[in-house]
């Protein structure tokens, strides 16, 4: 089977779900005896989720998503992938489908939130020296790869947004406020707190870094580095126009833009490392790691490298 016959699914959709834990039951079991591999969120909010599957197995799936009505209209932002991009299927309920860890939450991304804009809407106004652009993400996703300019917010979780915001959102209040995340679902209630917090000219991108690398006619322009994603591929292309590398090896210090896992299994921290240096470090983020008696560098060794270098080329 060759690489164009697996698919990698993204997707999400808001939207009222009473029946949250039997849909999540029902769903896993489908996911199941189609073949699927991946990590699916249910909540009383909608789904949020990413699987992979052979051409077939994801064109099934993707119907039977759309059968149900509250799903009719969803979106799934397609890539190609050779083989599967997870190792098992997990379908789970919980509160939420971001964690932000609102309490009283009340901001519905159905009816509450910032505008949306087409990738080329997005880019016009990322050219805009008074535009301010900020990244949904987390910190290690933003060390490898974001839009040019882009504000890192210093938070690890998404459960720390709220309070950043809350403590940051007076210098913007006059300005244009740009967000982004990798496939669009975080700025629905990211935009949301921004307008709680008194920033009213809001906007997110939408279907995400995801839906912008593709477009024809940005082709990724001013996203430097790499996009993180969710899966076995951990780092994936977005610039079709302009090829930079924007991180470095935490131990040598050289460009690069392969993150791996930490060696040791009690710290299994994802970390930016080049080749040598996870050979002669024995892929472990530190010298105390490189030395813990449960490092498994002898076992996983020969499995990462190949698995990185098979996606990346």
């Amino acid at each position: 089977m060759s690489s164009n016959d697996y698919r990698v699914l993204l997707y999400y959709k808001y939207t009222d779900l009473p029946d949250y834990e039997e849909y999540c039951t029902n769903h896993l079991e489908f996911c199941k005896s189609l073949g699927l591999k991946g990590r699916i969120i249910v909540s009383h909010e909608g789904i949020n989720g990413t699987v992979s599957g052979t051409v077939e197995q994801v064109e099934e799936y993707m119907e039977y998503v759309r059968s149900d009505k509250r799903f009719a209209d969803i979106h799934f932002k397609i890539d190609e992938h050779e083989g599967h991009a997870f190792k098992k299927m997990h379908c789970r309920v919980k509160p939420e489908l971001v964690n932000w860890s609102i309490e009283n939450d009340d901001i519905d991304p159905k009816s509450f939130g910032g505008k949306h804009l087409k990738p080329k809407e997005f880019n016009e106004l990322l050219k805009d020296d008074d535009t301010i652009v900020i990244d949904g993400r987390n910190e290690y996703e933003y060390r490898i790869g974001h839009f040019r300019n882009a504000i890192q917010p210093a938070v690890n979780h998404s459960r720390e947004f709220p309070e950043w915001v809350a403590e940051n959102a007076d210098q913007w209040k006059d300005k244009k406020v740009l967000t982004y995340c990798t496939g669009g679902i975080r700025c629905e209630k990211l935009t949301g707190i921004l307008k709680k917090n008194g920033v009213e000219d809001v906007y997110q991108l939408e279907g995400g870094i995801t839906t912008y690398g593709k477009d024809p006619e940005v082709k990724g322009e001013l996203f430097d580095g790499k996009m993180y994603v969710f899966d076995e591929r951990i780092a994936v292309p977005v610039n079709q126009v302009e090829e930079k590398v924007i991180a470095q090896c935490e131990h040598c210090g050289k460009p690069e833009d392969r993150m791996i896992n930490c060696s040791n299994p009690v710290c299994n921290r994802q970390y930016v490392c080049c080749r040598e240096c996870e050979e002669s470090h024995h892929a472990a983020c530190t010298a105390e790691c490189k030395e813990h008696p449960e490092n498994r560098w002898d076992v996983e060794r020969k499995k990462q490298i190949d698995k990185y270098d098979k996606v990346n080329g």
